[in-house]
């Protein structure tokens, strides 16, 4: 586990079936990496702990008036929580132990429902807002919403006994704020990546994926542009966002390109298991858990240097990074001219390598929920 500082209880350790945990999140289970985040950490929890929860909006088929759009992509929206509904859930679930992992409602509701109840308190930093707003946002309007993300998130650092981040590059920002301790955290798996027998990989590159958020800090045109330049492989996009319109209308003009709209994750995983080579050519991005979905199913990926994932050097023999200034385009020239040998020895290091990642996710998350789960006030 990495810390940045040491954290002495007062109080004797729980341990594991002895925690009771509440995750408080803005983001719809699966609806983005956050969501799926915890949705699959949560199965693996369930097996281990004595209750664990997420406190979270529900999908709605109408837009709830106690809502708002996320800046920048209205196909997110933050939405006022229901206070009877999460008493109730407290009340059944009675934790010991709480987690905000979202700056909106939801997650400033986490810290005050863990003073009410008195119980430990931590929180989680998923996203890097100051480089969002670079991308969405005009100098007038990104420093008011900066401003106010900052003030939220700091208020709720400063009262956490750990803040939880998936990269290294974050720990400064979130010291920054006030975080009394920071843990650099791996990212679970969905256990039907796991569980599901295992696909051979095709002995050549035939079909190119992506699959996530179609949003600006994604650089999915570089996909696009890639699949311009590469007639003789297929490409497919699974996902939704604000640039839905763009995929769309490139999916029209280009026989080679097939864009599926959102996948379920069944679908995802077939997607994968169908696919040659994944690709993630983020301009930004906290970690890439698509890209360890994609290593699970033996599939090698090629990822944006700048991704959290290749802090961890357990993955590095099976990630293919996507260095500053290349394009999809060219490095897909380079990986056409692999022999079949060395496609079967990048599927054959890429699932053991996930697995064990996700292992060790699993027992960290529980070794850090063990240390701060504690009664007392945050």
């Amino acid at each position: 586990m990495n810390k940045t500082a040491e954290y002495s209880s007062e109080v004797p350790r729980l341990v594991a079936g002895q925690l009771r945990v509440a995750i408080f999140s803005d983001s719809l289970a699966e609806r983005n990496g956050t969501g799926a985040y915890y949705h699959d950490l949560l199965a693996h929890l369930h097996h281990q702990v004595a209750a664990v929860e997420t406190l979270q909006p529900k999908p709605r088929g109408r837009v709830n008036i106690l809502s708002v759009p996320l800046p920048g992509d209205a196909t997110q929206r933050l939405v006022v929580p229901n206070l009877w509904r999460v008493n109730r859930q407290m009340a059944e679930l009675r934790p010991n132990i709480i987690v905000s992992v979202t700056p909106g409602p939801f997650g400033m509701l986490g810290l005050w429902m863990a003073r009410r109840h008195g119980c430990g308190f931590i929180s989680a930093y998923h996203t890097d807002f100051e480089g969002l707003a670079d991308l969405y946002w005009g100098p007038v309007k990104k420093r008011v919403i900066n401003g106010f993300l900052q003030g939220v998130n700091r208020f709720i650092s400063r009262r956490s006994r750990s803040v939880l981040v998936n990269n290294s590059d974050l720990v400064q920002q979130v010291k920054r704020l006030g975080a009394p301790q920071v843990d650099i955290m791996g990212t679970p798996l969905e256990p039907g990546f796991l569980d599901a027998p295992a696909v051979p990989p095709p002995g050549a590159l035939a079909q190119v994926c992506y699959a996530g958020r179609l949003a600006a800090e994604k650089n999915i045109d570089a996909f696009i542009k890639a699949a311009r330049c590469h007639p003789e492989l297929n490409f497919v996009m699974g996902g939704d966002g604000p640039l839905r319109k763009v995929v769309e209308q490139a999916a029209r003009e280009l026989d080679n390109l097939d864009y599926r709209g959102w996948l379920s994750r069944d679908d995802l995983r077939a997607l994968i298991d169908q696919s040659s080579l994944l690709v993630l050519p983020s301009h930004m991005e906290t970690f890439g858990s698509i890209a360890l979905e994609a290593l699970s199913r033996g599939r090698p990926a090629l990822v944006s240097e700048n991704a959290g994932i290749h802090d961890w050097q357990q993955l590095a023999d099976v990630l293919i990074p996507l260095r500053q200034g290349e394009s999809v385009a060219d490095v897909l020239d380079t990986l056409a001219a692999w022999p079949a040998e060395r496609w079967r020895e990048k599927a054959q290091k890429a699932r053991p390598a996930a697995i064990t990642l996700n292992q060790q996710t699993v027992a960290q998350w529980l070794d850090v929920l063990a240390d701060h789960a504690r009664g007392g006030r945050p």
